[in-house]
């Protein structure tokens, strides 16, 4: 299993932004084949070196994850986040 998380910063840290994105992103939950687990969450401590958010997702393989990179769904999601965040943090894992 092949592990991707993603944390998120926004720009400006406002409750519309927090929902635009995190709708955004679970809206790509059933619509991309390769994505068999997909989990967002909202920060709630707010400290200096928290994210606001964090996208877990979860693939049988790399090429799965290599297929959500690309896919169509995935791609206006990506150009969202860059629009609202200042930073996002990636760490791609495999599991056994």
């Amino acid at each position: 299993m092949v592990k991707h998380i993603v944390m998120f910063k926004l720009k400006e840290k406002t409750p519309g932004n927090l929902a635009t994105l995190a709708f955004a992103l679970n809206g790509m939950t059933g619509k991309i084949e390769s994505l068999k687990f997909m989990e967002v969450g909202e920060d709630f401590k707010g400290s200096e070196r928290s994210f606001d958010l964090v996208l877990t997702t979860h693939f049988e393989n790399q090429d799965g994850l290599d297929a959500y990179s690309k896919h169509e769904i995935h791609q206006p999601v990506i150009q969202l986040a860059r629009t609202l965040c200042s930073q996002t943090v990636v760490v791609d894992y495999e599991t056994v």
